[in-house]
C-alpha cells in the first residue's frame, strides 16, 4: 500500500513505474544509466540478490533487478521513501523478490550476508551547498562537511559485504569527487576495492564502478 500523503506522483523509470511525493527525493530520469549498468553487470554476476544502499523510493535498484531478472534487498533510511519503495516493487509484480530494510547502513545487513553487485545513490552533497536545493530532503542530499560522509559509509559495507570478485556501482557528484572517492579507496589497508570506470555525465554527476578483489 502507498503512504497515505496528499500529490502523489507517477513516472516512468525505463521497465517500471515509480511513485513518489513531495516528501522525497523526486526519481531523476539520469539515474536509469545506473540501472542499465547494474544489470550488465549482474549479468555476469555470481548468484544472490542485489544489494541496494540509500534506495529512496527504489527505482535504481527495481529497474535494475527487473532488467536482470534478479532478487534485491533495499536499504532506506527514511521510513517514507522505504514505504515507496516497497509499493513500487509491488506495482512492478516484484514484491515477492525484494526485501526492503529500513535503517542505518552499517546496521541493515547481516555480519555473513554477501552479494555479487552493490548498487549505491548516497547523498553526496556538501552540506555548504545543500542551500541550493530547497526542494530536495536534506536526508536525501547531505553528504556532511565534503560530501563523503555517506559515500565512505557505503564503502564500507560494500567491502565487508560483496563477494570475491563482486562490484559497486556508485553514484557521485562527478568527476572531481570521483577523484576523491578513487583515493579513498585505494588508501585503504589492505585496499580492497579497485576503481575500474567512471563515467561522467557532466561536471555533477557520475557513477563509478569499482571491484572487490577475488580473494574472498
Amino acid at each position: 500500500m502507498l503512504p497515505v500523503a496528499r500529490g502523489v506522483r507517477c513516472c516512468r523509470f525505463g521497465p517500471i513505474d515509480v511513485a513518489f511525493d513531495d516528501r522525497v527525493l523526486v526519481p531523476r530520469s539520469w539515474t536509469l544509466a545506473q540501472s542499465e549498468w547494474a544489470a550488465q553487470v549482474a549479468a555476469g554476476a555470481g548468484p544472490g540478490p542485489l544489494l541496494e544502499l540509500c534506495a529512496g523510493v527504489g527505482h535504481i535498484g527495481l529497474a535494475a533487478a527487473v532488467l536482470a531478472h534478479r532478487d534485491l534487498v533495499q536499504v532506506e533510511l527514511d521510513p517514507v521513501a522505504a514505504g515507496y519503495a516497497r509499493a513500487n516493487a509491488e506495482r512492478a509484480g516484484w514484491g515477492d523478490r525484494v526485501e526492503v530494510r529500513i535503517g542505518r547502513l552499517e546496521d541493515a545487513v547481516g555480519e555473513d550476508e554477501r552479494f555479487p553487485l552493490v548498487i549505491a545513490d548516497p547523498p553526496y552533497l556538501p552540506t555548504g551547498e545543500i542551500g541550493r536545493y530547497p526542494q530536495d530532503p536534506l536526508l536525501a542530499i547531505d553528504g556532511g562537511d565534503d560530501g563523503l560522509a555517506v559515500v565512505r559509509a557505503c564503502l564500507a559495507v560494500a567491502d565487508r559485504h560483496l563477494e570475491g570478485g563482486g562490484a559497486l556501482l556508485l553514484q557521485v557528484a562527478g568527476p572531481l569527487q570521483a577523484e576523491a572517492v578513487e583515493a579513498l579507496a585505494a588508501d585503504a589497508r589492505p585496499p580492497a576495492l579497485e576503481t575500474v570506470e567512471t563515467r561522467a555525465v557532466d561536471h555533477a554527476r557520475a557513477i563509478m564502478l569499482l571491484r572487490r578483489g577475488s580473494e574472498r
